[in-house]
């Protein structure tokens, strides 16, 4: 992972064909990857006499499903939102958010304390009581 490239620039690849290569994912979901699941009886198998590409599986059963876990789970362990976006080579953190901002744990938490600290403990009573979390505001 890491910062865009430019082409012809040669980068390490977490999963390759056995040249070295990156994989075709069309090629991958369909003779790797959707066989995988479907034997498993966690996707439908493809029906038969069905063409090899011809999936009863969506397109999110298919292996960019790992990238979304993995952007996900990133998110919930309180990972920069620009982080990764660099990360999953998005152009903007906007593109990052407007995918997974659901994922971002404690929205506004961070802030709020951060803010409360500034007033002491005083203020960490009145906030707390006007908080959105409180008890008092549901």
């Amino acid at each position: 992972m890491g910062e865009a490239r430019g082409a012809g620039e040669k980068v390490s690849l977490l999963l390759t064909t056995r040249f070295g290569n990156a994989f075709a994912v069309n090629t991958w979901n369909t003779y790797t990857w959707k066989p995988a699941p479907a034997e498993a009886d966690i996707i439908l198998p493809r029906a038969e006499g069905a063409k090899p590409w011809q999936w009863a599986a969506v397109p999110k059963d298919g292996f960019h499903v790992l990238r979304h876990t993995y952007a996900s789970i990133m998110l919930e362990a309180g990972e920069s939102v620009v982080t990764l976006a660099r990360w999953l080579g998005h152009s903007s953190p906007a593109i990052t958010l407007g995918y997974y901002a659901h994922f971002v744990p404690e929205a506004g938490s961070k802030g709020r304390t951060a803010f409360d600290g500034l007033l002491g403990e005083r203020g960490d009573r009145q906030a707390g009581r006007n908080s959105p979390d409180s008890p008092q505001a549901r």
